[in-house]
């Protein structure tokens, strides 16, 4: 089937593509947050679908801007499934997602991205990305 929308039912293999990334235990909420992205007009969420199983997934923001004339999408999670890697999944996805953001006005596409996750590094370089170096957050307990 390739790249489609994703629905509801795909919360276990999105699940499964979670825990691969080490995100544990987001099954008691993940159907509520899938439903809520669905429905999101800033959002795209993307999942790679071949013989009835999730092979991959990707969530995409697009983030309004007000003193950059483009806007920018953000990936925020991404995922290819292990036994499925190095197969154009990562790819495809990827450059539908900037399809989608060139669409929708957006100059610009990132990802934040742990250092410990060299080889999604490597991807994402081999995809045309360059690092911006400073990130800062403020976590609310």
């Amino acid at each position: 089937m390739g790249i489609r929308k994703a629905v509801l039912k795909d919360a276990a293999g999105i699940g499964n593509l979670l825990d691969q990334l080490e995100y544990p235990g987001t099954k008691t909420f993940l159907a509520k947050n899938i439903g809520r992205l669905i429905d999101h007009p800033d959002e795209a969420l993307l999942v790679f679908e071949e013989e009835d199983k999730i092979l991959g997934f990707i969530s995409l923001h697009f983030i309004p801007q007000i003193a950059l004339e483009g806007d920018f999408a953000r990936i925020s999670y991404f995922s290819v499934d292990e036994s499925a890697r190095s197969k154009g999944i990562g790819r495809a996805m990827e450059e539908h997602c900037a399809a989608l953001a060139r669409e929708r006005g957006c100059d610009r596409m990132e990802v934040h991205c742990h250092t410990r996750r060299t080889a999604a590094h490597n991807f994402y370089f081999r995809q045309g990305y360059e690092e911006s170096p400073k990130y800062l957050m403020k976590k609310f307990k």
